[in-house]
């Protein structure tokens, strides 16, 4: 019996995916498919696909052409698949000419003619292309420009720092992802609603529960959509660890304790100082969403403590929440104008996790048990900063109703914690 094995992603299956898998069939007498995981994806940079890795996997499995289908989760796995399951050619498009030639030395190397004029990316592209506009200025701005080029279905139509320019911008683009400073938010967001657009918004949404609710309300009612852009959120990492906590790895959380704080430029007045973002509003949104993933909204009772900029009663130099819970604590410290170690520490009562400075952009975390032997370590590739992930959810978002991964009333306790 020869054997045949092939890969792919086989995101959104089409036509020429169903070419190319019965020609590989006809190679042999039994055909294995690796469906490549979400995770490799990434590894790779292919963090758009449309359908999860198990929809992906019934796709093909329902095609009935496939013997046997398998994951491809790491490098290097073509050769132990190879040799763990006596393949006998390997096949692959022909837009792979060359790339696995290294694979002759265990089978033999067929690349397939590919159907020209279809494409997964091009079906993406034309079933999600939505227009995205920037409104804010500096660095982050200009991140959300440069990641726009990784997502299938995403075009950047511009960046713009003024109100004027915002309006203009408004015209051309489905979605406007916002970065103003807070206080504007509420008139912004309002704006961009008047005018039938998406809004990703910059944490916090508002500076009180009740406009942030007002809001979400208000896009439910145009049928719009309103994303929290906390980055952090969409890190694979930071999800790889709340999975972790939650599965009971530590036990029970008794304590989270998380802390974000950067020096400043300095300033010649109160007034140009008023017009950055203070320490909560520059670093409190991703360290309280930690503490609310971790332990829930439905605290006892909050005591923050701040300590404020010389002649400002409003921006605070750094700013401390206390946190406590039926069953545990929380301790937040954010700073622009204090430096500390920024980490996030999560402490369980079979062990604890420890996450390294800068925590909140973290590709690699660490899983510390009382054995040393039982320690573990986790890394994960970091895109784009989270920026990249965060607007492949945006467009799932938009495109398909996915949910939120920042659900409404977490963004809300953040705009009151923060005003």
């Amino acid at each position: 019996m020869t054997k045949v094995i092939t890969y792919g992603t086989y995101d959104l299956l089409h036509e020429g995916h169903v070419i190319l898998l019965k020609r590989a069939k006809a190679l042999g007498d039994y055909l294995i498919v690796g469906v490549t995981s979400d995770d490799y994806d990434r590894t790779r940079g292919k963090i758009n696909a449309a359908q999860s890795f198990m929809e992906r996997v019934e796709a093909v499995k329902a095609l009935g052409i496939a013997d046997q289908i398998i994951a491809e989760e790491y490098d290097g796995q073509k050769i132990d698949d190879i040799k763990r399951y006596g393949v006998d050619i390997f096949t692959v498009g022909s837009d792979w000419v060359g790339k696995f030639d290294y694979l002759n030395e265990f089978c033999k190397v067929h690349y397939l003619p590919r159907t020209e004029g279809v494409s997964s990316s091009d079906i993406r592209a034309k079933q999600r292309m939505l227009r995205l506009g920037v409104y804010g200025k500096g660095r982050v701005a200009e991140k959300y420009r440069n990641e726009c080029q990784y997502v299938n279905g995403l075009d950047c139509v511009g960046v713009v720092s003024t109100r004027t320019g915002f309006r203009a911008l408004l015209k051309k683009c489905d979605v406007v992802y916002i970065q103003s400073h807070p206080r504007d938010h509420v008139q912004d967001i309002t704006v961009a609603f008047e005018a039938g657009k998406h809004v990703l918004c910059e944490s916090p949404i508002a500076l009180s529960a009740e406009e942030c609710k007002l809001l979400f309300d208000l896009a439910s009612e145009k049928n719009l959509v309103l994303m929290d852009a906390i980055k952090t959120a969409y890190s694979t990492a930071y999800n790889r660890m709340q999975l972790l906590v939650k599965s009971g790895k530590i036990g029970d959380v008794v304590s989270v304790d998380a802390t974000c704080t950067s020096l400043m430029e300095p300033y010649k007045s109160v007034e140009e100082l008023h017009e950055r973002w203070n320490s909560r509003q520059a670093w409190a949104p991703a360290a309280l969403l930690a503490v609310f993933q971790l332990l829930g909204i439905e605290y006892v009772d909050c005591r923050t403590t701040s300590f404020f900029a010389k002649g400002s009663k409003t921006f605070d130099i750094f700013t401390k929440y206390d946190f406590r819970y039926p069953s545990a604590v929380a301790t937040v410290k954010v700073g622009k104008g204090v430096k500390s170690e920024g980490e996030l520490v999560i402490s369980g009562t079979r062990g604890y996790i420890y996450v390294p400075a800068p925590w909140w952009k973290t590709d690699y975390f660490e899983l510390r048990a009382e054995n040393p032997a039982d320690n573990r370590r986790y890394f994960y590739q970091l895109d784009g900063e989270g920026i990249r992930n965060g607007l492949v959810s945006l467009v799932k978002v938009v495109m398909c109703r996915e949910k939120a991964y920042i659900p409404p009333v977490y963004s809300e306790r953040i705009s009151e914690l923060i005003g």
